[in-house]
């Protein structure tokens, strides 16, 4: 019989963690803490999603001392939590189960820069803005942007993508290999940093979205790319949401390679113009960017301003300057803390669908109206270039009655999303928050998954109770 996504919990045994924690402390000394404000702040953090905390935070500095960490807890049946940054925003790094953290910050050199390959070696560590800043002086750019400085770790674990990934793919585009500890603690290399492969299966793009359920990735190859001889950013405003989709899908469809199209509605963009003191007109609103030659950035930015034109759309607001750009796409970055200036008081709820490019015009109109007629204050951005759009619901936890009409939203957008043949998280993941909707996407496939899940993590220690449901 199909269990449909669910997996047996570990069972907790607490004489087996203080054993696994007495021979962590022993073992690092002070890069080891039990102290629970350490404790609460590797758990999640970011979202609405009740805070579950590690018995314990150990921080490695190498692929080896990972690899004992993590032997040492297969040993006992410990638990295991990859922690990054703890940017992610579906519970990602909760421990329901008690166990480790394994937080990987001071694993953050660059090891190798392949300048004629455009490719580096880096440990899972690495934030994108201290990779990007190694790299300039070279003339390369890491581009997958998911807005918080997250490491590239946890950026491959939940396969991230961003404002960039319209031209330059997502984290699973741009992996060429890892290093992975295994669940009982040993060590493997996927992938080579050849462009292309043909030989067996893709062991990389396995860890790549696995939320740390299957391994720990240490140290990643990644494609890098030249930094764009002319860069131009611009807004540009429009009647209606409807209108600026389809300027969207026009655009792509026209095969324009343009690096950044981004969305936000009415309300993101007033909240954008409190928070970050702008003037833009307060309509749906597309942030856009272009690289390129300079040539080609203005045939490119000249042919998306007719298109614009023709579905309403104002005049193009340039921002030339490196500063300017910085500056409005640091707002685009900041929505989370706009949007909660708009309700004081509340909670952001951070929720993400992706659907065919063909429907996200009536995807967005559909949830707009959903918005009004549930009466939430819910802006609405996107990377909208892929189909990729977020809700931000600003919400008053504590009232039963706003959070049953909450949650009765969300399951109704996930189910629209899917639906259209769309995804109920198009760089979310799934964690702990979007388990029910991942089995109504994928079906019997889940069962796959788990099958996998079983083969490699058989004790069910590696960040249990993600992606699948347990018990």
């Amino acid at each position: 019989m199909s269990l449909q996504g669910q997996m047996s919990p570990p069972h907790r045994d607490n004489d087996a963690i203080m054993l696994v924690l007495e021979a962590l402390a022993n073992r690092f000394g002070d890069r080891f803490s039990a102290n629970r404000t350490v404790r609460e702040q590797h758990a999640n953090i970011t979202s609405w999603h009740p805070v579950k905390i590690p018995d314990g935070v150990v921080y490695p500095e190498s692929t080896a001392e990972v690899s004992e960490i993590v032997s040492i807890c297969a040993k006992h049946r410990v638990p295991i939590i990859p922690f990054g940054t703890g940017t992610s925003l579906e519970a990602g790094v909760n421990a329901p189960f008690g166990g480790v953290s394994i937080d990987m910050g001071r694993m953050s050199r660059v090891i190798a820069v392949n300048e004629d390959d455009m490719d580096c070696v880096v440990e899972a560590g690495v934030t994108r803005k201290q990779l990007n800043a190694h790299l300039r002086s070279q003339g390369l750019f890491f581009p997958i942007d998911p807005g918080a400085d997250a490491s590239v770790g946890g950026m491959a674990s939940t396969r991230a993508s961003g404002t960039n990934a319209v031209r330059y793919g997502t984290m699973k585009d741009n992996v060429l290999a890892l290093t992975v500890v295994m669940p009982d603690g040993s060590i493997r290399k996927t992938g080579t940093r050849a462009r292309k492969s043909a030989a067996g299966y893709d062991i990389t793009r396995l860890f790549v979205g696995a939320e740390g359920t299957l391994g720990i990735i240490t140290e990643l190859t990644l494609k890098l790319h030249g930094i764009p001889q002319t860069i131009a950013s611009a807004v540009c405003s429009f009647p209606d949401l409807e209108s600026a989709c389809n300027a969207v899908i026009t655009t792509i469809r026209y095969g324009i390679p343009i690096a950044r199209i981004e969305l936000l509605d009415e309300v993101q963009v007033h909240a954008c113009n409190v928070h970050s003191k702008l003037t833009l007109p307060e309509l749906p609103t597309l942030f856009l960017e272009f690289h390129g030659t300079e040539a080609g950035v203005q045939e490119q930015s000249g042919t998306v301003a007719e298109i614009a034109k023709d579905f309403g759309g104002g005049s193009f607001d340039w921002a030339l300057q490196a500063e300017d750009r910085t500056r409005l796409w640091e707002a685009r970055h900041n929505v989370y803390w706009a949007c909660l200036e708009l309700r004081p008081g509340s909670k952001f709820i951070a929720t993400d669908v992706c659907v065919p490019i063909s429907r996200l015009a009536e995807c967005m109109v559909q949830t707009k109206a959903d918005i009004g007629k549930t009466g939430l204050v819910a802006p609405i951005v996107g990377h909208v270039g892929d189909g990729n759009f977020h809700v931000s619901v600003m919400a008053m936890t504590d009232d039963p009655e706003e959070m049953a009409r909450v949650k009765a939203f969300i399951d109704r957008l996930n189910l629209r999303a899917i639906e259209m043949n769309g995804t109920c998280t198009g760089e979310h993941g799934i964690g702990e928050g979007k388990q029910e909707f991942l089995v109504r996407e994928h079906g019997a496939n889940v069962d796959t998954m788990r099958a996998i899940k079983a083969a490699l993590d058989p004790h069910n220690i590696m960040n249990p109770g993600k992606i699948f449901r347990s018990g």
